[in-house]
């Protein structure tokens, strides 16, 4: 047998040693079947067992064949990530954070993570249908809950396991993880009161997902309870082009808001140029002058549900939600993990309460 050869148990060995998993269960003195279970991460064994299984098993340089261990454990040490999106996932700075935390938490348990991009919900759910159907990942992770959503109950009765970026669940059928969305629109409204704006208007993306409704239903909320002068919603489906009609729009009109929320730093950017383009052309208007040579400072407050370097580059720069996408990532990878090692986790949990980080866009009161 070369160097390179299989031991017949689900492991590489060395012509010197071939040490093999009976050799490292009768060092220990335990079955096997223990160490099977210790070295595929199963339950049934404890963290002592595992933690000692592993650290014989990495002295002596063995490690799993993956179609070995896949056989045998019925894995595919693959997790399966199919969003479907109105908007160009590659274009949106919070959801590629995001992916790189799953990642990193993946691949530490040796777990790769299969990225299927969707174009519909009917494409999505197909996909999970096909991939339960050839038993090709362990589990799934979702993302943007909708009303009345279809995917929890039919993943549980695929039997994919799945945790939810998001939600809750209302039937709490899929544990999840969220952000607290209520009360981060909360702060964003608190600042721009501060600073005298009464009439905001909220340029949000896809009215079919709960984060959505979630944000304006406290937006609309405030407006009624500090009774703002107008409170305007309107949905883009998360189309720059749209958001930019809208915003013109809304500074045509008599009363223009003197504060947009923009649902993204995407949204927020496009509309920043356009507004700027306008009140440079106003203001030249007025003076006799020429527009490409002024640059406006009254400019209405904008901020962004999502931060990213665009904020920051931007002039004004834009205040903006921050929030640790990798960070929440990784946290959500983990229940998933969790779940697939068998420990008990359901239910929802609110993390990483955002910051509002305040830049030039809200510095000006509203005169």
């Amino acid at each position: 047998m070369t160097a390179s050869e299989d031991d017949g148990r689900g492991g590489k060995a060395s012509s010197a040693s071939r040490f093999t998993l009976k050799d490292i269960a009768d060092e220990l003195g335990i079955s096997q079947t223990a160490v099977s279970f210790a070295i595929n991460d199963r339950p049934g064994v404890s963290a002592e067992t595992k933690r000692r299984v592993k650290q014989l098993a990495a002295r002596h340089g063995w490690s799993p064949v993956y179609a070995a261990q896949a056989l045998g454990s019925s894995k595919t040490m693959t997790i399966g990530f199919a969003p479907s999106r109105s908007s160009d996932v590659q274009n949106e700075t919070f959801m590629l954070h995001f992916m790189a935390g799953l990642h990193s938490s993946l691949s530490r348990k040796g777990y790769g993570l299969l990225y299927r991009p969707c174009a519909s919900l009917k494409e999505e759910t197909g996909v999970y249908r096909d991939w339960a159907r050839r038993k090709r990942v362990d589990g799934v992770i979702l993302v943007d809950l909708r009303s009345d959503d279809p995917r929890p109950a039919m993943l549980k009765e695929l039997g994919v396991a799945a945790v939810l970026a998001g939600g809750p669940d209302a039937y709490d059928l899929v544990p999840s993880l969220s952000i607290d969305d209520s009360r981060t629109m909360e702060t964003i409204l608190d600042h721009l009161s501060l600073l005298g704006h009464t009439r905001i208007a909220y340029i949000s993306g896809d009215p079919a997902l709960d984060y959505s409704k979630e944000r304006e239903k406290t937006f609309l909320r405030f407006a009624e309870q500090r009774h703002l002068e107008s409170a305007r919603v309107e949905f883009t489906d998360f189309d720059t082009d749209k958001a930019v009609e809208l915003t013109q729009r809304f500074l045509a009109s008599s009363q223009p808001p003197t504060a947009f929320i923009y649902e993204t730093e995407i949204l927020a950017a496009s509309s920043l140029r356009s507004i700027t383009e306008i009140l440079v052309a106003k203001s030249a208007l007025a003076n006799g002058e020429d527009a490409s040579r002024r640059y406006p400072f009254n400019l209405p407050a904008i901020v962004s549900f999502e931060d990213s370097f665009i904020c920051e580059a931007s002039y004004p720069s834009i205040t903006a939600v921050h929030r640790d996408a990798g960070e929440y990532g990784a946290k959500v990878a983990n229940l998933l993990l969790k779940l697939l090692a068998g420990e008990q986790v359901s239910g929802n949990r609110k993390i990483l309460t955002p910051r509002l980080i305040i830049r030039e866009s809200t510095k000006n009161r509203v005169a």
